[in-house]
């Protein structure tokens, strides 16, 4: 295996790291105005992310991080292409630490009414905006090769050999309506549905009680909307735009995974249930990495254009240091992931939360002597 194709798989394993475990804070985020009934409940949605959902987002820096270093000119050429949409996604990450961090800081309806609406937006949002912009590296994008890897501009009638070496300059000439169609909206649609069925199957396994169960019922109903949409967008990408006939394979291993975690949600086994429903999110993004490849910025103008993985990796040089920085690095973000979920593996007794606890009452708010509020 080269390099290359190794960093390529890399990169898959870190956005199936981030989807399939970020993704239930996403939903939890997503469905904290429409699962929970009081502040008990939202409390104890709360509280089931609270110790994880920072960590999580490792997993997202670690994926950035890695196309930067290992294939400068995919991340240059969809940063810069998409910059409208991932600047969406961006403001709203930062919205959604601020809903999480200062809910708590008051003990005010309003208050908190105010930050768990802003909580579901800027989860809906960047869910959305993750479906369409990895539908759209599948389906194609306007992707023109704007300088030859020997400086010389492109003749728009004519794509030249050099395009196709490492080092030719790569552009997205679209515009961020270019990136709205029938097929990347329902990609958008798709992330969504997944990511709010996990997070409602993840707090059913880590709440209690009459409120466990009706989390559960809520994925179950939302699994089965998700499920078909999933089998749709998974055959579309298949049938209209991937080259490689194992995807169908992997399209066929998420479904099942799907269908599978929907009856034992049935069925009351609510780990399994979530266990099916994790890995049926990372063959759906196993699914769009391998129906990218070779790609990973596909030319919706002419295949010429498109940028390969052999043309984005950066120089061998760099590829070996990262490789080495990797082997040591990854290893311990999955140890520490999995030791913290293993510690922190306590149900939530809804009923035990005391809503009038914690905050500020809004009259003192700006009384500096006061200790500081807990959190949620």
């Amino acid at each position: 295996m080269s390099l290359t194709t190794f960093w390529f798989l890399t990169i898959a394993f870190l956005w199936i790291g981030y989807f399939t475990i970020e993704g239930f804070d996403f939903g939890v985020g997503m469905i904290i105005k429409a699962l929970g009934r009081d502040e008990r409940e939202r409390r104890a949605m709360m509280g089931a992310i609270g110790p994880h959902w920072d960590g999580n987002e490792v997993w997202l820096v670690t994926a950035g991080a890695a196309m930067f270093a290992v294939f400068p000119e995919w991340y240059a050429t969809l940063f810069s292409g998409a910059y409208l949409a991932l600047l969406l996604i961006v403001v709203g990450l930062i919205v959604r630490v601020c809903a999480i961090e200062w809910r708590g800081k008051i003990n005010s309806p309003r208050w908190h009414n105010a930050w768990d609406w802003a909580h579901t937006l800027s989860t809906l949002i960047p869910a959305l905006l993750w479906g369409v912009a990895f539908a759209n590296m599948v389906r194609g994008m306007k992707v023109e090769v704007v300088e030859t890897a020997t400086g010389a501009p492109v003749d728009p009638a004519h794509v030249p050999a050099d395009s196709l070496m490492r080092g030719a300059a790569h552009q997205i000439t679209g515009g961020f309506f270019d990136l709205v169609t029938p097929f990347t909206l329902l990609g958008g649609v798709m992330i969504c549905l997944l990511f709010i069925t996990h997070g409602a199957m993840f707090v059913a396994l880590k709440t209690a009680g009459d409120f466990s169960r009706r989390a559960e019922s809520f994925a179950a109903r939302s699994g089965i909307a998700s499920a078909l949409v999933s089998l749709i967008w998974g055959a579309w990408a298949q049938a209209a735009y991937s080259p490689n006939g194992a995807g169908w394979l992997v399209l066929a291993v998420a479904i099942g995974s799907l269908a599978a975690s929907l009856v034992m949600a049935h069925r009351g086994r609510q780990g399994w249930a979530f266990g099916l429903h994790f890995a049926a999110i990372a063959a759906v993004t196993a699914l769009i990495f391998v129906a990218m490849a070779p790609d990973v910025m596909r030319s919706s103008i002419n295949s010429a254009y498109s940028l390969t993985i052999t043309q984005a990796a950066a120089e061998r040089t760099t590829l070996i240091l990262c490789t080495v920085v990797a082997i040591l690095l990854i290893p311990t973000v999955i140890a520490y992931t999995v030791w913290a979920y293993h510690v922190l593996s306590k149900r939530i007794n809804v009923e035990a939360i005391d809503p009038a606890a914690g905050g500020l009452h809004p009259t003192k708010v700006r009384d500096s002597s006061l200790p500081e509020p807990a959190a949620y």
